[in-house]
Order: C-alpha cells, then sequence, then structure tokens
C-alpha cells in the first residue's frame, strides 16, 4: 500500500522523485508540443482563430495545461510547471520577433489577408482557397448590417479570421444577391419573370427578359438564381 499524500511536502511538490535534469527534458517536450500545436492550428485554417492571433492561442493552450496538471495532480511538481512557462513564454518572444521581422514567416504561420468579395461579387478563386463556408460567410456580414451584396466594395478575411467590410457610399450602392435567410431560399433555376437576377454561388447580376430555361452565370457557371435587390440610399 503506498505511503498516504502528505501536505506541504515541499521536495514532492517542488520536484516530486525525479532528478533535476528531468527539467531539461520538460523544456525539450514544451518546445516540441509548442511546435506540434502551432503546426497544427496553421493547418486548420484562419476559422480556428477568430480574435486571437495564432500566437496568443498556441499560448494559452500551452499555459493552460501547464498550469493545470500541477493544481490537481500531486505527483506533477511545481518546478515542470514553471519550466513549461518559461520555455513557453521564450518561444512565443522568439516566435512573434521572427514573425514581425520575416513576412515570409508570418504569411506561412498566420497567413495573410485574402480578398473575398469585390464590387458586389464573391472572389470564388480566393474564397475556395479558405477554410470559410458561404454561410459563414453571409453571418458574418449580417452581423454587421448587410443585406446584400450589392452593398460591399470590398471584403476582406484577415488573418486572424475576422471579416472587414468596406461598402459603396448610398448612392453607389447597387443591387445584389440578398443573404438575409428567407430571399436567398428563393432559388430558382428557370427564370419565369423578366428582371435582375443574382447568381446564387458567386453573387454576380444578370438581367433577364422571361422566359429563361436554366441560365448559366458567366462568370461561375452555376445555374442557381435568385431576385436581386437593391437598398434604398437613406
Amino acid at each position: 500500500m503506498p505511503d498516504p499524500v502528505q501536505p506541504f511536502d515541499w521536495e514532492r511538490m517542488i520536484i516530486d522523485q525525479f532528478p533535476w535534469s528531468y527539467l531539461g527534458e520538460v523544456a525539450f517536450r514544451t518546445v516540441f508540443m509548442f511546435a506540434v500545436v502551432l503546426t497544427a492550428l496553421t493547418i486548420s485554417g484562419k476559422r480556428e482563430v477568430r480574435q486571437l492571433s495564432i500566437y496568443e492561442l498556441v499560448l494559452l493552450i500551452g499555459l493552460g495545461s501547464a498550469a493545470g496538471d500541477p493544481m490537481f495532480y500531486h505527483d506533477v511538481p511545481l518546478s515542470s510547471a514553471v519550466v513549461v512557462f518559461v520555455v513557453m513564454m521564450s518561444c512565443y518572444k522568439l516566435i512573434t520577433y521572427i514573425s514581425d521581422h520575416n513576412k515570409g514567416v508570418s504569411e506561412v504561420i498566420e497567413g495573410k489577408p485574402v480578398y473575398v468579395i469585390e464590387n458586389g461579387c464573391i472572389l470564388i478563386e480566393n474564397f475556395g482557397r479558405e477554410d470559410l463556408t458561404i454561410a459563414e460567410l453571409f453571418s458574418d456580414m449580417r452581423a454587421a448590417g448587410v443585406e446584400h451584396l450589392g452593398q460591399i466594395r470590398v471584403a476582406i478575411l484577415e488573418p486572424n479570421g475576422q471579416l472587414s467590410l468596406f461598402r459603396f457610399e448610398p448612392e453607389g450602392v447597387k443591387a445584389g444577391l440578398p443573404i438575409l435567410p428567407k430571399e436567398f431560399d428563393r432559388k430558382i433555376e428557370n427564370i419565369a419573370e423578366s428582371g435582375r437576377y443574382a447568381c446564387c454561388n458567386c453573387g454576380n447580376v444578370h438581367t433577364f427578359e422571361a422566359p429563361v430555361n436554366r441560365p448559366f452565370c458567366s462568370r461561375c457557371s452555376q445555374s442557381s438564381w435568385v431576385k436581386a435587390i437593391r437598398t434604398k440610399p437613406q
């Protein structure tokens, strides 16, 4: 039967049964896991990193684990947690310094701003490279008070996953693809009524003289349409 744990046994709390040289292994493990977590988050894409930078997220994950284990487990020495904290902070400072002074490293790890909308149309060729769905794009735009793509001059997906929107002036707003759920869900393939219609895939607006059976978009070759809308200038 193991001996009962003695409260405030300083040797157990600080180093337990491990030799002091074990702290070198802890430092190596920390650097290794820092690299693993950083790589995983870099691959996972901007969608997973919203609000925080990828470096801050790695730091929080590492420090959270390092702080939690010695709180709950009596056989995890405090000195190991201290080494983890020191090494994690050193890795964080080093990688951010390198990133700040090397644009190539910064773009590989953090990514770079990507244009996803220009002049009211979705840039399908750019959008497809990002870990972001049309539904998520529209959700972010609705949260910013956007009703249709004709209001948007430029939309940029930032490295931290946030969406930056630049609108047309009120007099410059044009007809565009509606992104409110009820309007967007009124998709059709056959045009039975003349008017302006927006492609549901890229947002490009076409004017059709009815009837037209399953017309294809000149930008993306898709055939799903919804009536384009235009908000009146205030």
